[in-house]
């Protein structure tokens, strides 16, 4: 049976054109390398050039001074150079996500690079390290981590929020955030489809209950539509037949 990881790796290589496999090949292979300390730098120019490790095989190693590591550059513009097969033209943002994991894990930066990525990267970007999160081996320190899930439900941009609320929240977040977290869904219109695990989280939760009560009796008052999901959650908060 194939890993969650290598599912999604053989999902995209089917997905992209010839052209996009092979940089991914290219990719990959040189985020591992990053790992033994055989990896590339990306010049200011644009050419990889090769880093020597200054320490254990970690991807902050194969850093230059005057550049990124090769693997970063292919996760920035994962965007430009994974492209799915014309028959696939829709799933151009699931293309890119799953490069930008893929990557993410082969390369096993630290916390500091995760938490760099994020903060300084574009909305897709973030989405894909918030994706990644779950599968990051070593996992970064979780609360750095977290903080990264905090963020994301702070905003309202809807994929970051349904990225943020994936299996990683389901296991770490606490129990006041996660149910914050579910509230942001019904706010901004995200599925709660999206929230990992969220039958067995919100079994019998009777503070969230209450939540999504006092929420759906404002929307009511104030004339508006109650969202099929937050009754879909509350049955489950109650314990009701779904």
């Amino acid at each position: 049976m194939l890993t969650p990881l290598a599912s999604l790796r053989t999902g995209l290589e089917l997905r992209l054109t010839a052209e996009s496999r092979a940089w991914l090949h290219r990719a990959l292979a040189e985020a591992a390398d990053t790992k033994t300390g055989a990896g590339t730098t990306a010049s200011a120019t644009g050419a990889d050039t090769t880093a020597s490790a200054t320490g254990p095989g970690t991807a902050e190693n194969t850093a230059g001074p005057r550049g990124l590591p090769a693997w970063e550059l292919h996760f920035v513009t994962a965007g430009r150079n994974c492209r799915p097969a014309e028959r696939h033209a829709q799933a151009g943002h699931d293309v890119v996500d799953a490069a930008r994991v893929l990557l993410l894990h082969a390369a096993a930066p630290g916390t500091d690079t995760v938490v760099r990525l994020y903060e300084r990267g574009s909305a897709d970007e973030r989405r894909a390290v918030l994706l990644a999160l779950p599968h990051l081996d070593p996992p970064p320190g979780t609360p750095r981590a977290l903080a990264l899930v905090e963020d994301a439900l702070r905003t309202n941009d809807t994929r970051l929020v349904a990225a943020a609320l994936g299996p990683y929240a389901a296991t770490h977040l606490d129990a006041h955030q996660w149910r914050q977290g579910v509230l942001k869904c019904l706010f901004t219109g995200v599925p709660v489809d999206a929230v990992a695990g969220l039958e067995h989280r919100a079994a019998g939760d009777g503070e969230l209950a209450r939540m999504l009560t006092d929420y759906a009796r404002e929307r009511s008052a104030a004339g508006r539509t109650v969202p099929e999901d937050l009754h879909r959650v509350l049955r489950l908060a109650r314990f009701e037949d779904t």
